[in-house]
């Protein structure tokens, strides 16, 4: 029989107490060895089921998943573990079986026949712009899902501030895409970073990244400091966890 493989265990993370206005907040890519998160328009091709499974776990942690509205459209979205056992583990701890699932979009370009907007057996919110036009919103409420109107000044903070006061919720679980990556980083609120490095080289000069948006200098760069990184013999991947430095 051959031994267990070295992966991390994502369902029990010693997370501290969170902000007073923000939950605390962890971000979940996969990229593949150049750096790059999308082949042919989505993530499918890079990470392994390990990596999907790894996803899950995390999941366990949190008290809302968040995706951006480009990655809806792009690979759909959801907040379901997959897995009973995960479920009855949240289940133990006093939680829901399930997360609620979050989207934010600046225009209300949302595919609502999506899984996201159809399923019934999660609680899911969407944060709009408040520019965005009324009768979209109307359509969007008429799925049955929560909508909520951002500010337009500070729309990410405030959107932070109802998932904490509002929802109750202690961690917040972002699965990207990069220009949401890229906001809160420089917005200063993300507290966790996870990625799965892909054994494959995708290229592309204009292929996305994890965090997509204007670069840093020298002077401002964002310091991580690892707090894991776990290689899997079988897949050829690597799992890392970071944490970011203040």
């Amino acid at each position: 029989m051959n031994p267990k493989l070295p992966t991390p265990d994502y369902t029990s993370l010693d997370l501290p107490p969170p902000p007073r206005d923000r939950p605390y907040v962890l971000v979940n890519m996969v990229m593949s060895a150049d750096g790059k998160v999308v082949v042919d328009g989505t993530e499918q091709g890079i990470g392994s089921k390990a990596d999907q499974r790894l996803m899950r776990e995390l999941r366990v942690n949190a008290d809302i998943v968040l995706n951006g509205a480009g990655t809806l459209r792009a690979s759909g979205s959801s907040s379901r573990l997959g897995d009973p056992a995960l479920e009855e583990l949240r289940f133990r701890r006093g939680k829901p079986r399930l997360p609620v699932a979050a989207t934010i979009s600046a225009s209300g370009d949302l595919p609502l026949d999506r899984l996201f907007f159809t399923a019934s057996d999660f609680q899911a919110v969407v944060y709009l712009a408040h520019s965005t036009p009324p009768e979209r919103c109307e359509d969007i409420e008429a799925t049955g899902r929560h909508v909520v109107l951002l500010p337009a000044e500070a729309p990410i903070e405030a959107m932070l501030r109802h998932m904490r006061h509002e929802l109750g919720a202690s961690v917040l679980l972002c699965e990207g895409g990069p220009s949401l990556n890229a906001q809160m980083f420089r917005l200063d609120v993300i507290d966790e970073y996870f990625v799965t490095i892909g054994p494959v080289i995708v290229g592309g000069e204009k292929t996305l990244t994890p965090v997509e948006g204007e670069p840093y200098t020298r002077e401002t760069l964002r310091q991580l400091e690892l707090v894991s990184a776990v290689s899997n013999p079988a897949t050829s991947e690597i799992y890392c966890r970071y944490r970011v430095r203040r």
